[in-house]
C-alpha cells in the first residue's frame, strides 16, 4: 500500500480514537474537568503523565539536537529526567496532600493572598503559552510533511483536534486520551530505532547498539565503534568532535538546573498527581511514569547518533539528482534546503551555516520557475560564504528516520501518528492548565466567588477555546525551533514557581509579601533576558555578551536564585504568616492521614 495512504490511515485512526475517548469520558462536573474526578488508576495515570511529559520537544526535537550538538545536548537528558525525579519525590506528595490541584490555588491559599494567586495565574499563562507554542509547531511540522499541507495549515488542523477532546472531555477525557497517545508515541519512537540499531550494529536494543561496533554492508563486524565512527566523520567535515562539548561548564550547569527546577514547577505535570484517589497512588503513579519516560529518554542518544551517521553517509558528496526520495520530500515541505555553491551538482554537507537563517523558498512546490538547474528549489535568502550547501532542520530527524533508514511504509506512517500524538498530548494538558487558571483561580477564587459550578465549567471551556486560538498563533509564528522554545518555558517555570513551591512547603516563615516579590523578580528578569537576546538584539546572542557566560536557555536558574534571595529577604522584614497557615505547612509534611484531594 502507498505510504501516503498508510499515513492517512494511521493518523486518521488515531484521531478517531482520541475523539471517541473524549466523547466517552466527557466531563460533567468541574472536578471531572479539572482532575478527572480523582479516580484514575495509578498505572494509567503514570502512562498519561508520561504522555503529558514527553512533548513534541522530547519526541520530535530532542534526538535532533543530540544528532547535531552531541555531548552538549546531554543537558536535556539530565535536566528533564532529573527534574521529573525532583518533582515526583520532593514536591508532588506534599502538594497532593495540600489538596489544591492548580499551582495558583496552592500559592493563593498557602500565601493567603488573592494578589499572590493572580501573580501565579500570570506566571502560569506565561509558562504554558511559551511551552504550548512548541507543541503546536510540532503538529504543523508533522502535518506539513506527512499530510502534504503547509506548516500553518497543519497547526490549524491540530488546533481543531485539541479543541474537540480538551474542551469536551476536560482532564477526564485528556487523561484517557493520553494513555492511548502514549502507546502510539512510544511505539512510533522505538520501532524505527530497533530497525536502525539492528541494521547498523546487529543489536536489536538501541541502548546496547549505541555502544557497539558497526557492521559493514555485508553484515560483517568492522570493529569500529559507532561513536568513534561518528567522531571521525564529523571531524573530517570540519565539525567539532561529537563526543566533546563546546559549552562552558557554567552554562551547562545553569541550563541543566533550569530544566530540572523548571520541570518541578510545571503546572500541567503537577496537576496529574491530583487525578488519583490517594497520596500513595500519587507516589506509585510517579514511579510508573518514570519507567514509561525512561523508555524514550534512554533511546534518544542512540537515535541521534544512528541518524547522524546515516545522514552524512547518504547526503555528503552525493549528486542532487541521485538523492533518495526522502530528501526531495522534506525539501518540498520547506525543512531541507540546498544551494549549489560550487556548481558541481553535488551536496556538500560540511561545517558552517548554509544560509542566513532558515531557508526561504521561491514560489510553490510545483512551480517549475522556482526550480534551479538541477531541479532544486530556489531560495530567496542569500547563502553565506560557508562551504556548507545544505540546511536540514533539526526537528525532522526523528520524523525522517524511517525514510533515511529505508524502512517499510507502515513504519513511516506510525512515526507520523506518533509525532502528532506527542505534540497533542502535551498541548491538551497545557491548555487545560491555562483554562483552570483562568476559570478556577481567577474567576472562581478572585473575581466571582459566587459563580455556579455550571457557570465555572462553561468559563473553563470558553477559556480553553480562547487559549487554543492563541496557542495556534504562536505555533504559526514560533520564537525558535521546538526544543529551544520548550527550554525557555522551563526556564520561566524555574524562575517563577519553583522557589515559592519549595519555600511554601519547607519554610513556615515564608509569607505573601516574599512570595509575590520573588515571583515577579524571577519572572520579569528571566523573561526580559530571553526577549532581549532572542528578539530585541539577536546579533548579541553570543557567549561574550551573556551575563556571567549564561545563555538564554540557562538564565532561568539565575532568575530562580534571584527569586529565592528576594523572597527570603522580603519575608524576613515583613510580618509572619498567620498561625493557621504555619500549622498547615507543618501538617502537609506529615504523611499520616493523607487523604483525598479537596473537592472543589
Amino acid at each position: 500500500m502507498d505510504v501516503q495512504i498508510l499515513t492517512y490511515l494511521f493518523v486518521g485512526a488515531s484521531f478517531a480514537l482520541y475523539i471517541g475517548i473524549a466523547i466517552w469520558a466527557r466531563a460533567g462536573s468541574t472536578k471531572e474537568f479539572y482532575v478527572a474526578g480523582g479516580g484514575v488508576p495509578a498505572s494509567a495515570n503514570g502512562m498519561a503523565t508520561a504522555a503529558d511529559w514527553m512533548s513534541a520537544a522530547s519526541f520530535i526535537s530532542m534526538a535532533g539536537i543530540i544528532a547535531y550538538v552531541g555531548f552538549d545536548a546531554s543537558v536535556y537528558l539530565m535536566g528533564w529526567t532529573g527534574g521529573y525525579v525532583l518533582l515526583a519525590m520532593l514536591l508532588a506528595p506534599y502538594l497532593r496532600k495540600f489538596g489544591k490541584f492548580t499551582v495558583p490555588d496552592f500559592v493563593g491559599d498557602r500565601y493567603y493572598s488573592n494578589v499572590a494567586r493572580t501573580v501565579a495565574v500570570i506566571c502560569v499563562i506565561f509558562v504554558s503559552f511559551t511551552y504550548v507554542a512548541g507543541q503546536m509547531r510540532g503538529v504543523g511540522i508533522v502535518f506539513s510533511r506527512f499530510l502534504e499541507v503547509d506548516i500553518n495549515t497543519g497547526v490549524v488542523i491540530g488546533m481543531a483536534i485539541v479543541f474537540v477532546y480538551s474542551v469536551l472531555g476536560g482532564m477526564k477525557g485528556i487523561t484517557y486520551t493520553q494513555v492511548a497517545q502514549y502507546c502510539v508515541l512510544i511505539s512510533a519512537y522505538l520501532v524505527p530505532v530497533f530497525f536502525l540499531s539492528f541494521q547498523m550494529t546487529g543489536h536489536v536494543l538501541p541502548q546496547t547498539g549505541f555502544g557497539a561496533t558497526m557492521l559493514d554492508a555485508a553484515g560483517n563486524d568492522t570493529g569500529v565503534y559507532l561513536l568513534d565512527r561518528l567522531d571521525g566523520l564529523v571531524q573530517e567535515l570540519g565539525f567539532s568532535a561529537y563526543t566533546e562539548g563546546q559549552k562552558s561548564t557554567i552554562d551547562m550547569f545553569f541550563i541543566t538546573a533550569a530544566l530540572m527546577c523548571g520541570t518541578a514547577g510545571l503546572p500541567h505535570v503537577i496537576v496529574r498527581f491530583f487525578t488519583v484517589p490517594r497520596v500513595r497512588d500519587a507516589r506509585t503513579s510517579a514511579g510508573w511514569a518514570l519507567f514509561f519516560i525512561a523508555l524514550l529518554y534512554t533511546t534518544a542518544p542512540a537515535i541521534g547518533a544512528f541518524v547522524r551517521v546515516k545522514l552524512i553517509d547518504t547526503v555528503h558528496e552525493t549528486a542532487y539528482k541521485d538523492m533518495p526520495q526522502w530528501f526531495y520530500n522534506w525539501e518540498n515541505s520547506g525543512l531541507i534546503g540546498w544551494v549549489d555553491k560550487n556548481g558541481d551538482g553535488k551536496v556538500q554537507f560540511t561545517a558552517g551555516a548554509p544560509f542566513k537563517g532558515k531557508p526561504t523558498f521561491q514560489g510553490e512546490n510545483d512551480d517549475e520557475s522556482a526550480r534551479g538547474t538541477h531541479g532544486e528549489r530556489l531560495l530567496t535568502n542569500e547563502a553565506t560564504e560557508s562551504t556548507n550547501e545544505v540546511y536540514i532542520d533539526r526537528d525532522i530527524i526523528v520524523l525522517a528516520t524511517p525514510e533515511i533508514g529505508q524502512l517499510p511504509g507502515w513504519v513511516v506512517a506510525l512515526v507520523a501518528a506518533g509525532g502528532v500524538a506527542a505534540a497533542l498530548s502535551t498541548a491538551a494538558g497545557l491548555l487545560l492548565v491555562i483554562s483552570a487558571a483562568i476559570s478556577h483561580d481567577l474567576i472562581k477564587k478572585t473575581i466571582n466567588p459566587n459563580i455556579t459550578e455550571k457557570g465555572e465549567l462553561l468559563a473553563a471551556r470558553m477559556a480553553a477555546a480562547v487559549a487554543i486560538m492563541i496557542a495556534g498563533y504562536f505555533g504559526i509564528n514560533p520564537p525558535g525551533f521546538v526544543a529551544q522554545v520548550v527550554a525557555f518555558a522551563f526556564g520561566l517555570a524555574a524562575a517563577s514557581f519553583f522557589p515559592v513551591i519549595i519555600m511554601g512547603i519547607f519554610y513556615k516563615r515564608m509569607n505573601k509579601e516574599g512570595a509575590i516579590a520573588g515571583m515577579l523578580t524571577g519572572l520579569i528578569f528571566t523573561f526580559a533576558y530571553i526577549v532581549y537576546f532572542k528578539f530585541v538584539n539577536p546579533a548579541a546572542n553570543t557567549a561574550d555578551n551573556w551575563l556571567l557566560g549564561i545563555s538564554p536557555e540557562g538564565i532561568g536558574t539565575l532568575g530562580m536564585i534571584l527569586n529565592f534571595v528576594v523572597a527570603y529577604a522580603v519575608s524576613t522584614v515583613t510580618p509572619e504568616p498567620p498561625a493557621d497557615v504555619q500549622e498547615i505547612v507543618e501538617n502537609i509534611r506529615i504523611p499520616r492521614g493523607a487523604g483525598a484531594a479537596v473537592d472543589h
